[in-house]
């Protein structure tokens, strides 16, 4: 149970952020592949690589001072067709973040990921910075996280995890981070390879 929660979101968590995206419409079997925190040089091109090989398209939510350090990587994903949104200029905590410098980090972002999508670091906004939000952005939230940042689970743990909650309308959370790499790499072509003989099909947000 404790595991299930951490994975889904708590119906706490949803009811502070009505309107937020968190599952897809469900009527066909669908999943949206997303990847928090990049781009990270070392994991990102290994994750493009990874979907260039089973002709997947993603949404990845890029940190601002990672596309401002890493140029080229930003470019080859959307040279390779990805999505992309918002994550922050460097990666803040609504929750320890006051209304003003939150929604500055945004457009800072905003200034080098031009996107109408967003999703909050950690999951966290205060209900004032969401409202603000909604009014520009599709905030993106998730139905299955995969906890591959989560160093105290193992590798088939996460994959594993991923796969049992995954369902019809899933938004998967990845993350394209050196902490996440070890978990994701070993979980990422498992899950799409497992997904894929479920007969399910992948679609970019937008």
């Amino acid at each position: 149970m404790a595991a299930s929660a951490l994975v889904r979101p708590p119906a706490l968590l949803r009811s502070l952020y009505p309107g937020a995206i968190w599952r897809m419409p469900k009527s066909s079997k669908t999943i949206y592949l997303t990847f928090d925190d990049g781009p990270v040089p070392g994991v990102t091109d290994e994750v493009i690589r990874f979907l260039d090989q089973y002709q997947i398209k993603a949404t990845f939510f890029c940190v601002g001072d990672n596309v401002r350090k890493h140029p080229d990587l930003y470019r080859l994903l959307l040279k390779s067709g990805h999505a992309v949104g918002n994550h922050t200029f460097h990666h803040v905590d609504g929750w320890q973040t006051s209304g003003f410098s939150y929604l500055r980090e945004v457009a800072m972002c905003a200034e080098i990921v031009p996107s109408k999508l967003f999703r909050p670091p950690y999951g966290r906004m205060r209900r004032s910075q969401f409202k603000a939000l909604k009014r520009e952005y599709k905030v993106v939230m998730w139905d299955v996280l995969s906890r591959d940042f989560d160093t105290s689970i193992g590798q088939e743990e996460c994959l594993q995890n991923t796969i049992h909650h995954t369902r019809a309308g899933s938004v998967i959370v990845f993350h394209d981070s050196l902490k996440a790499k070890e978990r994701l790499m070993y979980a990422l072509p498992r899950y799409i390879e497992q997904m894929l003989s479920e007969g399910f099909r992948f679609e970019v947000l937008g």
